[in-house]
């Protein structure tokens, strides 16, 4: 069976890949978007600790013996706790300041752990095996879905609602975004605001450690695969919407499919759709899809 031309096994299997890669976007820019939309600190960095995640899954794997499934838990808190000794000695101190400051301080926390990683790996690339229990693909008649590419897609989407759910369905989530509103009233009822701030902004970047848990074994893992990504990422943030969780959460994964069409329909395009996109949003809506107008 074809459609346009082209077998619908193809256009399936371009659509699967474009639906991975739109997991990862989505993952990244909810991360981007949690902390931006609660701390209001842009961070660059977001990509090195996507590859930081990636590169503690790889390490934990074949230097210490530990499987994928410990690593896909321990990656993400190691990531966390990175993330909070960067709030807690370098970021807190610029929460006042202009957006540009802390954009430049993690850009260079980022050129700091890309270099450190360079040193020890080189850059040609590690690779993670797919774990046992995910290895093979299932027969789909109109497709073969590899296994562990639907598991990346499941588990994105599982954490993404559930940190969606979360923050804007829940008490905990009304304190989060009260607290950066009007932190002296939150803190006239008893809530340790800074403290609730590190540990959002440790939530977040452990984000991206999952992320390149999820992303080590159908990748090379290399120092430079978060700077590799993290320009589209923050385009899909700004279509989105600034700080929009639902926002960063659909157009990820619509942006992960328009690129996989792309890539069938026309592939030499497939590189700058999504700043395509972005220029169209922007010129329509300024404060992007999901974001609240000024």
């Amino acid at each position: 069976m074809e459609i346009f031309g082209i077998p619908l096994q193809a256009l399936m299997s371009q659509l699967l890949l474009g639906l991975v890669n739109g997991s990862f976007y989505a993952m990244l820019s909810l991360g981007l978007a949690v902390i931006f939309g609660l701390l209001n600190v842009i961070n660059f960095s977001h990509g090195a600790l996507y590859m930081v995640g990636a590169f503690a899954a790889y390490i934990g794997v074949s230097s210490f013996g530990l499987n994928y499934w410990t690593m896909l838990v321990l990656a993400p808190l190691l990531v966390g706790l990175l993330g909070i000794l960067i709030e807690r000695s370098m970021l807190r101190w610029l929460y006042q300041l202009d957006h540009l400051y802390g954009l430049l301080l993690t850009f260079g926390i980022t050129l700091l752990l890309e270099g450190v990683f360079r040193s020890f790996f080189g850059v040609s690339g590690q690779t993670l095996d797919v774990p046992e229990q995910l290895q093979g693909a299932t027969d789909l008649g109109f497709m073969i879905l590899p296994n562990y590419r639907a598991w990346v897609v499941a588990a994105s989407l599982v954490v993404c609602l559930s940190t969606w759910f979360v923050i804007e369905k829940t008490r905990l989530g009304a304190y989060l975004r009260a607290g950066t509103e009007n932190p002296k009233l939150v803190e006239a009822f008893g809530i340790n605001v800074p403290l609730m701030v590190t540990l959002t902004y440790g939530f977040g970047v452990a984000l991206a450690g999952f992320a390149g848990v999820l992303a080590a074994p159908v990748i090379n893992v290399t120092p430079l695969m978060g700077s590799n990504l993290i320009i589209v990422v923050f385009a899909v943030v700004v279509i989105g919407g600034m700080g929009s969780i639902l926002g960063s959460i659909v157009t990820g994964l619509g942006l992960g499919v328009i690129e996989g069409l792309t890539r069938v329909f026309y592939p030499e395009g497939s590189e700058v759709v999504v700043f395509v996109v972005m220029v169209i949003v922007l010129l329509l809506r300024p404060a992007g899809l999901f974001g609240k107008e000024k």
